[in-house]
């Protein structure tokens, strides 16, 4: 397999800073369209979507031991994919990337 282009790989690393900039990576790889880019594109949009969440439930039910398990949970999923992106590889993130595959088909 061969390395991702610089562009592609700038466009994975964007989607993982905040949901803004999942949004934004969407918009960047509409022309032209690299799969590397939209393959980390919904890995971070799901991490982001499923974080905003699980934290709106929790703002409902405050327990400080299911905060820190979201934000644990949440940044080593984020840690794995991130670092993914960095060094061009296409491995979902644990438990839920094969989700997020097929759940986020409209990015394209």
């Amino acid at each position: 397999m061969a390395a991702p282009s610089s562009q592609a790989r700038t466009i994975a690393i964007v989607a993982y800073l905040t949901m803004i900039g999942a949004l934004i990576s969407i918009t960047m790889n509409l022309e032209p369209r690299y799969e590397f880019s939209r393959f980390h594109t919904r890995q971070a949009f799901g991490l982001h979507l499923g974080f905003l969440g699980f934290a709106l439930f929790l703002s409902q039910w405050f327990n400080p031991y299911a905060w820190m398990a979201l934000y644990l949970c949440y940044f080593v999923l984020w840690i794995y994919g991130f670092v993914g992106a960095i060094q061009g590889h296409k491995k979902p993130v644990p438990l839920v990337g094969p989700y997020f595959q097929r759940w986020f088909l409209f990015i394209k």
